[in-house]
């Protein structure tokens, strides 16, 4: 089993070349355009690094990150335009393990994520998150 890799970006064409991408290496991707579609598809799911635009509408990938550490223990990478020192700083200092900067190219994406998956000691078919189990009406 693969590692897989929840995505929350706002940006289709961004977040379709990234899943692409992520898919194309191997990985098993959930994807999402808002923050609440991100806590359906990963409230039902087992992940191992969730993607986060810290700036979308909505919900924001700021306390999209915080609810994920609430769960368990995926690794976290930030994505934003916003590329300033500060930013990245607060990032991290919020519990990211990484932050990207828009454009970002998406070799560097897979290396960080595979960074991150080897930080947090991750192997395939390891399940370091897992969300309380959901009922269906």
């Amino acid at each position: 089993m693969t590692a897989t890799i929840a995505i929350a970006e706002d940006e289709a064409d961004l977040l379709d070349a990234v899943a692409e991408y992520l898919t194309a290496h191997g990985f098993r991707v959930l994807a999402a355009r808002d923050g609440a579609a991100f806590r359906n598809i990963v409230g039902r799911e087992t992940i191992d690094v969730a993607v986060l635009d810290i700036s979308m509408p909505g919900e924001d990938g700021l306390s999209l990150a915080r609810w994920v550490m609430e769960q368990g223990e995926a690794g976290i990478i930030f994505a934003s335009a916003h590329g300033g020192d500060i930013d990245r700083v607060v990032g991290l200092e919020l519990g990211a393990d990484d932050y990207v900067v828009k454009p970002y190219d998406l070799r560097e994406l897979l290396a960080r994520i595979r960074a991150v998956l080897r930080r947090v000691g991750v192997a395939a078919g390891s399940a370091p998150f897992a969300a309380a189990p959901r009922q269906v009406a």
